[in-house]
């Protein structure tokens, strides 16, 4: 470690040498006023992370007392409000406001359509998400079980690709009535752009581009040549630090940090293998039209992109504060808002934020306090980095229960820089069950959707944003669909988020973000946002209700069936956090279906068991047989990954075996029931011992 210009922080030589070689010289930023107040915003700040973090602590420990004086007693949501109010966990509502975000890209405040998110550290993801702005809906069809059934294997099937042609027909002339007139050079009320080959259509303000070549292998067999439909697809993507990334030191932050770069300056590029051939894979460039009266216009040819740093929990061995680690939320808001000015000066190959914004997601916060404490932070950076006030936006993710119980007043604590809203069912989840944990054994894992509080959490989330002026002006977005093999599912049930109010959602594919976005022509978000505008909001009791189970006589069989779940799923994803520093990939479930999976899941599961431990549904020895049990299943789910460490062989010598086993029975100590700490030391082991 190196110190910087004074003695109180020392910042590891690597993250040093990159932002004083890399990132600095660019912007003609001074590297001794950089690091000075770099340095007095982590002196400011940090001690204040510390006691919003020591409050956590404290509500919990009360609330724990409360459920556990209570347990066994029918639920009172009266007193349990009271209860709240009186130790400071509910706030008082504000007085009905709406948001003041000003300079918001279309892309977030009036347009609607799918988002992705992206772990950071991998390049080819990162490009092929930021590509993902346009989509083909014929190879989405082809290659999926959209349509209801997989693809032949072998060559290009002709049979399979009419389905596809008459499939996407069918799109056509529901989302853009006269389409086939325009296409043989009449007019429509969507055409909105011509080009050598291509007609442009506009439809609930997404674009629909037609590929016209009768000399195309496709278009040849089309009356109009119609060669493919190009469907404007992912609006944004969230560039993430966070929940789907392993980053423990820093080595792996500037890993990361390098990515955001490239990202901003426009010259991030991938190469990798493919038929034995090398590619190399870059940001895509504007697309150009011709409108109708003869002008010329482009359209974006990639995702707006959003970041998500990491919460107030973390800290990390990057920088170091009078001898601790410094808090890693801090970090991430001064370097990502720092490579940020690369786009906000024009100093990139593309532009990101025509606004004029940088678009920081900001996830587990708890409550009011925590948000005014970003937004303070953010004043901080900006101030450092010669910004205009609110030029950092804000993302709150909705993801913790002391948030969604206090939504009005954290939304109004940052009411002139927010930009979006988010709800995330497994890290709700996980926190339900541990603020709660003492109140007794919780239904089952799969029962939580049914759940009151969870149907009162989504719906009060849409409500309580369009109440606060979200609606034209931010985003209010709803959760990932987490099984990228099963389309056709995804386009019978993801029509509920858009049905909901939200402008937007998460999908875990370019392919799927393709598929989405026929969901936003299908209906239009912002009329039914219109609809639900004067709605009553869901009472805060039904939010406050506790997922407790009736009673406690599940059948051993139905046990073993809940540990062997939760515990595969456990195993099936630390195995490649730990081992190989995997933040998020397609994980094998039980039943062998791959699901796209982050930290959340982990949460939810250990927290799970941990409270059916707590309550005695199970005893320790269960889940240690179902922990070994699982080990065997996942080691053949991955027996054909050479870089794969087998658990079940040596649990005890299996450093991600003993992770997972920790995430479980440390699980009532773990702060908030995050498994980020846990995760961190064992992940810092087996680098350490690599």
């Amino acid at each position: 470690m190196e110190a910087s210009t004074r003695s109180a922080i020392l910042v590891d030589p690597v993250l040093r040498a990159f932002v004083d070689n890399e990132v600095l010289p660019g912007l003609g930023i001074d590297g001794h006023e950089f690091w000075h107040g770099a340095e007095a915003i982590f002196e400011r700040f940090a001690p204040r992370n510390a006691e919003l973090l020591q409050k956590r602590d404290r509500l919990q420990a009360e609330i724990d007392g409360f459920y556990s004086e209570r347990r066994g007693q029918a639920p009172d949501a009266d007193a349990t409000e009271r209860f709240l109010r009186d130790i400071g966990y509910l706030v008082d509502e504000p007085a009905p406001f709406a948001i003041g975000s000003t300079n918001i890209d279309p892309e977030i405040a009036n347009l609607a359509g799918p988002q992705l998110v992206v772990p950071i550290l991998n390049a080819r993801f990162l490009l092929n998400a930021a590509n993902a702005r346009w989509g083909s809906l014929y190879d989405a069809l082809y290659g999926t079980d959209a349509m209801g059934t997989l693809p032949p294997t072998g060559p290009y099937d002709r049979e399979r690709g009419a389905e596809v042609v008459a499939h996407a027909r069918r799109f056509l002339d529901e989302a853009i009535p006269g389409w086939e007139a325009a296409v043989q050079g009449g007019t429509s009320e969507h055409l909105v752009g011509r080009r050598e080959g291509g007609l442009l259509f506009r439809h609930h303000g997404l674009h629909i581009e037609l590929g016209i070549d009768p000399d195309h292998p496709i278009g040849r067999d089309d009356p109009l040549g119609l060669a493919d439909v190009i469907l404007e697809s992912a609006l944004s993507t969230i560039c993430d630090l966070e929940d789907s990334v392993a980053a423990v030191d820093a080595e792996d932050k500037v890993a990361a940090y390098r990515n955001w770069l490239g990202l901003m300056r426009g010259d991030l590029a991938a190469s990798f293998d493919k038929g034995g051939k090398t590619r190399t894979r870059t940001l895509d460039a504007d697309r150009a039209w011709t409108a109708p009266d003869g002008s010329a216009f482009t359209l974006p040819g990639r995702s707006l992109l959003l970041v998500r740093n990491v919460g107030h929990l973390m800290t990390n061995p990057a920088v170091q504060l009078r001898g601790s680690e410094a808090p890693e939320g801090i970090l991430d808001a001064i370097l990502t808002s720092l490579i940020a000015l690369y786009d906000l000066r024009g100093l990139g190959r593309f532009r990101n934020s025509r606004a004029g914004s940088v678009y920081i997601v900001k996830p587990k916060m708890h409550g009011p306090e925590e948000a005014a404490f970003t937004n303070d932070l953010f004043d901080a950076v900006e101030d450092l980095l010669g910004m205009a006030r609110n030029t950092l936006k804000v993302g709150v993710m909705d993801e913790e229960r002391r948030t969604s119980a206090n939504l009005a007043a954290t939304i109004h604590a940052v009411r002139d820089r927010i930009f979006f809203i988010n709800t995330g069912f497994l890290d709700r989840t996980g926190d339900e069950i541990h603020t709660a944990m003492q109140a007794g054994p919780m239904v089952r894992k799969a029962g939580m959707k049914e759940s009151a509080w969870i149907k009162a959490y989504e719906a009060r989330n849409v409500a309580i944003g369009l109440a606060c002026g979200l609606g034209g002006k931010a985003q209010i977005g709803k959760g990932m669909w987490a099984a990228p093999d099963r389309m056709a599912d995804m386009i019978a049930q993801k029509i509920g988020h858009p049905q909901s109010g939200a402008n937007t959602a998460w999908v875990p594919s370019p392919t799927a973000a393709t598929l989405h976005a026929m969901h936003y022509h299908q209906l239009d978000v912002f009329a039914r946002q219109a609809e639900l505008a004067d709605g009553a909001i869901p009472p805060l009791s039904d939010l406050l209700t506790v997922p407790l189970s009736p009673g406690t006589n599940w059948s051993e069989e139905e046990v073993r069936q809940e540990l062997d779940n939760n515990c595969q799923g456990i195993l099936g994803y630390v195995v490649r956090w730990v081992d190989q520093g995997v933040g998020c990939s397609k994980v094998p479930d039980i039943h062998d279906i791959g699901m796209m999976e982050d930290r959340a899941t982990l949460r939810i599961s250990s927290q799970h068991i941990a409270n059916w431990l707590l309550h005695g549904v199970c005893r320790p020895a269960e889940v240690e047989a179902a922990l070994r049990r699982m080990a065997a299943k996942v080691d053949a789910q991955n027996a054909g990954d050479p870089l794969y460490r087998p658990m079940a062989p040596d649990p005890e010598g299996s450093i991600a075996f003993q992770a997972a086993r920790a995430l479980v029975f440390e699980g009532l100590e773990q702060p908030n029931g995050y498994t980020e700490p846990l995760l961190h030391r064992f992940r810092q082991r087996v680098k350490a011992a690599a």
